[in-house]
């Protein structure tokens, strides 16, 4: 019979019965599977469990040692007369008791004996007061010498394992089956170069896995986690760099520019000198369109760093190459913005073959879900035809009817905002040659999560701010404990409005029962306010005499349309929106901007909400309304957005303030994920040293014909929906 491998069954190796709980319980099929089941922590001997830590309803294993035992009577219901035996055992760290009870076990106190430790796992309940353990699972560690209680090899290492759990498996149970697994082992192909491990002192594949469960010290621990941890980062690298890499022989048209197209016009008539961070990126962004490979680019930048410029500049050397760029955007109102801002830089160059257009023009289209026939036909037409050099729209954009003459570029704004298909069904108009591809996004991305997640992608960043944009003044206002403060807001409101200036007020919902308050969260169980209701209060309350709107995702899209044009356009002083206004949206006359519950807000997000404000020549005032209580996580959160307009700043925050599996999306942070001791918040030099390493391993071998091991690994990475996901994102 052949000696198990990484790749086997569980059942061949653990039995039958153990294969189903960790294979229904913690999701483990393979032996690698159950190997790469990680300890959480590690209880060493002599040292137990802070039992004061314990909080009700949670499933601990813990280890703690007899004090006391006692047995009870208890009546049986079932059969009146009869009496069942209780036994309540007290354990103790030193610090804390807790109580286990086993109903009709009398016979357990002969092994549960004062002095005995053990480990014992169950869900954390009460009883009169008292933090209980009810039939927990339980295995010995130290018994009395006395005693004739087997105590298992495992359970007298210095060091044991204690395993994530559930109430069905406990981390001891793992435990044994990770011991059949270990023995029945023979040689394991390891994915990592030998040149690398060598280079960096890293342990073998087989080494590392016995140390992580079996470790004598400290030192085995922490040598195999580091070793482990750059695998991880390694073969994730390793997808991404040959996803470069076979994006690089993709065959793409070239995109050259020309000495007096449209970009050339468009250049003459800027009112404003592009900044030094905008041309070098403008000029890398060239360059990549003259190549016969398609160009995969992330463009972050600063709100208000220009980068729709940037674009625009792309999209008419494109254009000035006969080809198409279509601009996708997550929302209509930030769809129609773009439209509207990008033919008003365009001017009589948007008007090609119309009346009134300039000579050798494009047509700017905007094609959305709400369109009327009308306009809907005429747009698709320009697009099919040609005639269209720049279709901006929406989802629309990917609807099977929607064709392009020859689409050469595709720039996704907010890309976060969009799935995996949904970018790859709009590239896949360009047909059998692949478009240019420039994502773009406002928010600001730790370099981390760059190299992990958009690791496919060259990355471009715009930190320089134009000349002329104004600094904004941040201030939380504790509605709770000042409430003359948010009066004072309504009324400078009203004073900038007299000026003739404009201003925002933001709400985290619509109204009319939408996102009710979670009574079980004390931070939300209370009523937060709808910018429906807040509109209304403020129109016949403190701004009475102002012009007011109200702008939110349910208002019909002419009525979006026609809001956000008045307001642009000076008719509307007051803007009452929900976070619709988020990006895009560049109304410099706008001084002020409130932001009501702010605590329920990212930090990124409120970021991008202020860039609305002080985009003129007036200096902008951002308000943080809020009531969460001074000294709460929430109320640090907003002091650290009101404390810098650095927004790569607050993003590293925000990232470490998040959950893993929030950063890298639901189909890396999974049981087929391979992450697993490596996090993209605090292992940044990991990082990057593996992509380094991978880089250079596909430069020698782009086919990992010399590495199988590795190959092996990465084609079934490429089989998984996470690899799917990397692939396209």
């Amino acid at each position: 019979m052949p000696t198990p491998g990484l790749g086997s069954r569980l059942d061949a190796v653990v039995g039958a019965k153990s294969a189903r709980l960790l294979e229904s319980h913690l999701g483990l099929v393979s032996v690698e599977d159950l190997l790469r089941h990680y300890p959480r922590r590690y209880a060493t001997r002599g040292e137990l469990t802070d039992l004061s830590q314990l909080r009700l309803h949670e499933h601990v294993t813990v280890m703690a040692e007899v004090i006391t035992t006692s047995l009870h009577d208890y009546p049986d219901r079932k059969q009146p007369g009869r009496v069942l035996k209780r036994a309540d055992i007290v354990i103790s760290d030193g610090t804390g008791r807790l109580l286990l009870t086993f109903f009709r076990q009398p016979y357990l106190l002969k092994t549960l004996r004062p002095g005995v430790v053990a480990m014992f796992a169950g869900q954390v309940g009460e009883f009169r007061g008292t933090r209980q353990l009810l039939h927990p699972d339980y295995e010995i560690v130290d018994a009395e010498p006395t005693e004739d209680v087997e105590t298992s090899s495992r359970m007298r290492r210095p060091l044991i394992p204690v395993y994530p759990a559930t109430a069905k498996t406990s981390s001891w149970r793992i435990a044994k089956c990770v011991e059949l697994a270990l023995d029945s082992l023979d040689a394991i192909d390891d994915p990592v170069p030998d040149d690398l491990l060598d280079s960096r002192r890293l342990l073998g594949l087989a080494a590392a896995l016995e140390k992580i469960h079996r470790p004598v010290t400290r030192t085995d621990i922490e040598a195999s986690q580091r070793r482990l941890r750059f695998e991880e980062a390694f073969v994730l690298q390793t997808v991404l760099a040959l996803g470069r890499q076979r994006m690089e022989h993709l065959p793409a048209r070239p995109r050259p520019p020309t000495e007096q197209g449209l970009r050339r016009q468009f250049d003459d008539r800027l009112p404003f000198a592009l900044t030094h961070g905008q041309l070098d990126v403008a000029e890398t962004i060239s360059t990549d369109l003259t190549r016969a490979h398609p160009m995969h680019r992330l463009l972050q930048g600063e709100v208000g760093s220009g980068k729709t410029v940037v674009a625009v500049r792309a999209m008419l050397q494109v254009v000035d190459a006969g080809g198409q760029a279509a601009l996708l955007a997550p929302t209509e109102v930030l769809s129609q913005q773009h439209h509207r801002s990008i033919t008003t830089m365009l001017g009589d160059l948007a008007l090609g073959g119309m009346l009134g257009g300039a000579h050798g023009g494009t047509r700017v289209r905007l094609l959305t879900g709400s369109m009327g026939a009308a306009a809907r036909r005429e747009a698709l037409l320009d697009a099919a035809s040609g005639a269209a050099g720049i279709v901006v729209g929406t989802h629309a954009l990917l609807e099977e009817r929607v064709q392009f003459a020859d689409l050469g570029l595709v720039v996704v704004d907010e890309q976060h905002r969009f799935g995996v298909e949904q970018r790859a069904a709009l590239t896949a108009k360009a047909g059998e040659t692949r478009p240019h591809v420039l994502v773009m996004t406002a928010t600001p991305i730790p370099r981390t999560v760059a190299m992990t997640v958009f690791g496919d992608l060259e990355t471009s960043t715009l930190r320089e701010l134009p000349s002329g944009r104004q600094q904004i003044q941040t201030t939380v206002v504790p509605e709770a404990e000042r409430p003359a403060w948010l009066d004072r807001s309504w009324q400078r409101m009203a004073e900038e409005a007299e000026r003739g200036r404009q201003a925002y007020v933001v709400c985290s919902r619509i109204g009319d029962g939408d996102d009710a308050p979670d009574d079980d969260d004390p931070l939300t169980a209370r009523r937060t306010y709808a910018a429906s209701e807040l509109y209304d209060t403020l129109a016949s309350g403190p701004l009475r005499n102002v012009r007011i709107a109200l702008l939110h995702g349910r208002l019909a899209p002419d009525v979006k349309d026609d809001v956000m044009t008045r307001f642009a356009t000076g008719l509307v002083d007051v803007l009452v929106a929900t976070t619709v206004i988020e990006v895009g949206v560049d109304v410099p006359n706008a001084s002020v901007m409130v932001v009501m519950d702010a605590e329920r807000f990212g930090l990124s997000q409120l970021h991008q909400l202020r860039g609305r404000v002080g985009r003129g020549t007036v200096p902008g005032l951002c308000l943080l309304v809020t009531s969460a209580p001074e000294g709460s996580p929430a109320r640090e959160r907003l002091a650290a957005v009101a404390g810098t307009t650095d927004g790569f700043a607050l993003s590293q925050l925000d990232l470490q303030l998040r959950r893993e599996g929030d950063v890298l999306g639901a189909s890396q942070s999974g049981r087929r994920s391979s992450l697993r001791l490596l996090s993209v918040i605090e292992h940044e030099d990991v990082i990057a040293d593996a992509r380094d390493a991978a880089t250079a391993t596909i430069a020698v071998d782009p086919d990992l014909s010399s590495y199988p091991s590795l190959a092996a690994v990465i084609a079934d990475l490429e089989d998984s929906a996470r690899a799917e996901y990397l692939e396209k994102t």
